[in-house]
């Protein structure tokens, strides 16, 4: 077993008591204008934005440090229109025979429907990949650990990322997703995790008129 190696941690800057308060406080009123949007221009953006997005999201920690992710940046329009349609697909056959009549009525406030149109109209889709294992150099399986975990703490990084660069952002995850691998070209190891369309808002986007949960609902201090 290789011995663990260590450098020692320079990046860290500390803050006073009171900067950290203002740090955390704007970064709080930033994420809480947050909003899912299904409404997206198809005005172009700046695909060097995206990557420096994506390079935040490749850098969340990981178990055991595997990155057990892939991310494909789509912007082609043949892909994104083999997508809406692989998409739509399965989105038929859940809202009309698929889905249990509590799925559908607690999906009824968000106002969605097998029609997904934004997955051609938004400039990118991002689909990010778990890869359940490794495969080394001469073929051997590496086995990667708490994938679910460390994907989803990845996707978390590259909305808050997304939203902060002024963008708008939507989780789609139709199910079954393996249609996703023959479109584009991932090996069967990867399952894909979710869709995230990017891009701007309409003028006329609306957002559904929802409330959250209380802090007393969700927060436990002990």
């Amino acid at each position: 077993m290789t011995a663990p190696a260590f450098l020692r941690f320079t990046d860290y800057r500390e803050f006073s008591v009171q900067e950290m308060v203002r740090r955390a406080r704007s970064f709080r009123d930033e994420m809480l204008r947050r909003r899912t949007v299904r409404q997206f221009s198809s005005r172009p953006v700046p695909r060097e934005v995206i990557e420096d997005c994506l390079c935040v999201a490749r850098n969340a920690p990981s178990g055991a440090n595997k990155q057990p992710w892939h991310f494909v940046l789509v912007s082609d329009a043949e892909l994104k229109r083999k997508i809406r349609v692989a998409a739509e697909e399965e989105e038929h056959r859940f809202y009309h025979g698929r889905a249990p009549k509590e799925w559908l009525e607690a999906l009824a406030p968000l106002g969605t429907d097998e029609n997904k149109p934004y997955l051609e109209t938004a400039p990118y889709l991002i689909v990010i990949f778990a890869e359940h294992y490794g495969v080394t150099a001469d073929g051997r399986r590496i086995k990667n650990y708490y994938v679910s975990e460390s994907v989803g703490i990845a996707a978390g990084m590259l909305i808050s990322a997304i939203h902060v660069a002024g963008l708008v952002t939507l989780t789609h995850t139709p199910s079954p997703m393996g249609f996703l691998n023959q479109i584009l070209g991932r090996p069967s190891r990867e399952k894909p995790f979710l869709i995230l369309v990017v891009g701007y808002p309409t003028r006329e986007a609306c957002v559904p008129d929802i409330s959250r949960k209380s802090s007393g609902e969700t927060l436990t201090f002990l």
